[in-house]
């Protein structure tokens, strides 16, 4: 029998017994540290994290100094996250934790369309538009129309259905990172009686996500691309309704196999059919020698105990 226990991790030092009781002895010490907590879901909470942190930190064998440089990443993307920018949501979304803990937390439910990621640029109290209206507000890029309906899982519409809508500019940029309190590209509507919503926004353009902070730093880093795939993102609510946070995708575009915060699923990518200058709009608006597009999206919500 071997006294030595050979790391996980290749080219690791090994770890003797005497050692590898120690870290044990610590582990436990840190969990029975929470024996008082009478919160029990926060005390299973709490418990989970202790023995995932710790395995991880006794199969890397972290260094002190890789320590060090993990506090001022953390301690870099707090000084940069304010009211306008989220840099914890990035890293969240960047290593896959924000789309596992939406598939977690939406289960699939009949045809109920899928939830993907929220995003950092969501902003409360958007202004509100009338069905057909232009959530663009001056932000750049080329018109895009976009219809569709509202209905529950048994294709019952859902009038009245609040329908929030938020995009980023042809220069990939939402309206929150110009800093001059701008809103632009961002609104809500309600579906009508039979559940039909429409309005004009522009057409989504791939863009990277913020990239000058410490998460575009670790991308850059490991060689990942910062950049998203085209999306435009939709919140949609209804009373005994689960809320659906998504995005819908266009159909051909480049990054869609590797968007940057892995919140691509096949049933959101849509058609966005480019119209040639002069092609009739739905609504008789004259764009004169500009294209434009046009894309439907039906949007189908779960009960809310689902």
């Amino acid at each position: 029998m071997t006294t030595d226990q050979e790391s996980t991790v290749p080219g690791a030092p090994t770890v003797s017994p005497e050692q590898q009781q120690r870290e044990d002895d610590l582990v436990q010490r840190v969990l029975a540290s929470f024996d008082s907590c009478t919160d029990q879901r926060l005390k299973q909470l709490m418990h989970a994290l202790v023995r995932h942190l710790h395995a991880f930190l006794r199969e890397v064998r972290l260094t002190e100094d890789e320590w060090g440089k993990a506090i001022e990443f953390l301690t870099a993307a707090g000084h940069i996250t304010d009211d306008k920018r989220q840099e914890f949501i990035l890293l969240s979304d960047t290593l896959g934790a924000s789309m596992q803990t939406i598939a977690m937390n939406n289960e699939a439910r009949g045809d109920a369309t899928e939830a993907t990621v929220f995003g950092p640029f969501f902003v409360d109290d958007s202004p509100e538009v009338e069905l057909g209206g232009d959530i663009s507000f001056g932000a750049s890029g080329e018109p895009c129309w976009v219809e569709g309906t509202v209905t529950d899982t048994a294709g019952r519409p859902l009038p009245g259905a609040l329908i929030e809508v938020w995009e980023a500019d042809a220069d990939g940029l939402y309206d929150v990172q110009y800093g001059d309190d701008r809103t632009a590209g961002r609104a809500h509507l309600h579906a009508d009686n039979e559940g039909h919503y429409r309005f004009w926004g522009i057409t989504p353009t791939p863009y990277p996500i913020p990239a000058d902070g410490p998460v575009g730093a670790m991308l850059r880093a490991v060689g990942r691309s910062p950049m998203r795939a085209a999306h435009l993102h939709f919140m949609v609510t209804h009373p005994d309704h689960r809320t659906l946070v998504t995005h819908i995708f266009v159909r051909g575009d480049d990054f869609l196999g590797s968007d940057s915060v892995f919140g691509v699923k096949d049933s959101l990518v849509e058609d966005f059919q480019r119209q040639q200058p002069g092609t009739p709009t739905p609504d008789g608006r004259d764009f004169e020698q500009m294209t434009w597009s046009r894309a439907r999206f039906d949007i189908v919500l779960a009960p809310v105990n689902s």
